[in-house]
């Protein structure tokens, strides 16, 4: 086995220094190994561009993309093993940096999603109440459009029709919020105005 030893010293009684090798604490080394391991296994979640914008070196890049196809099986953890070996022996703060990065996007995204279902089935649920709260907020709303896409998406859901009108509500609602405007701290708001005036 090849240990790489930290050097520390101490004087003796005779004043003269006298140097020891402090071994690698083995506990510690086996918790960034499975911090590494775990780190390989949602490098293996991402898709290709996202993986692409790690900029990975060479061989780290290749085996993590040979994983995100594997099953869950021997094969598969002794790869993400190699992972997390290849990355002990580089620096991953840069790397560590830009997965949380693409994960907060993904929550961002997942955020946004939820956000643009709950005002559409506000909509739906509430009709005129909702759309004027809306209306309210976004005045360069089309509103007829809107009471159209509503009316036509009720009238689905009462002849279990497929949900046509329902998803194209649900897109106009994306496009019209673009979430640049701080729709979420709207939404937040008037969620809490609702529970207290409940």
């Amino acid at each position: 086995m090849n240990e790489q030893y930290d050097y520390e010293y101490e004087y003796d009684d005779d004043g003269e220094i006298v140097y020891y090798a402090v071994r690698p604490n083995k506990t510690q080394i086996k918790k960034e190994i499975a911090g590494l391991f775990e780190m390989g296994e949602k490098m293996s979640e991402l898709s290709p561009a996202q993986l692409s914008t790690l900029e990975l070196p060479a061989n780290i890049h290749k085996a993590v993309a040979e994983v995100s196809g594997m099953p869950q099986k021997g094969a598969r953890k002794r790869l993400l093993k190699y992972i997390a070996g290849q990355l002990h022996k580089i620096d991953v703060n840069e790397f560590t940096e830009k997965l949380a990065r693409i994960e907060n996007k993904s929550a961002h995204a997942v955020r946004e999603h939820h956000i643009v279902e709950r005002w559409r089935d506000r909509l739906l649920a509430e009709s005129n109440e909702a759309l004027s709260e809306l209306l309210d907020d976004y005045p360069q709303a089309d509103r007829q459009r809107l009471r159209q896409l509503v009316r036509n998406a009720q009238k689905e859901s009462e002849t279990n029709k497929p949900p046509k009108s329902s998803r194209l509500l649900y897109r106009y609602l994306k496009t019209l919020f673009n979430f640049a405007g701080g729709l979420e701290e709207q939404f937040t708001d008037n969620s809490i105005e609702a529970e207290e005036g409940s």
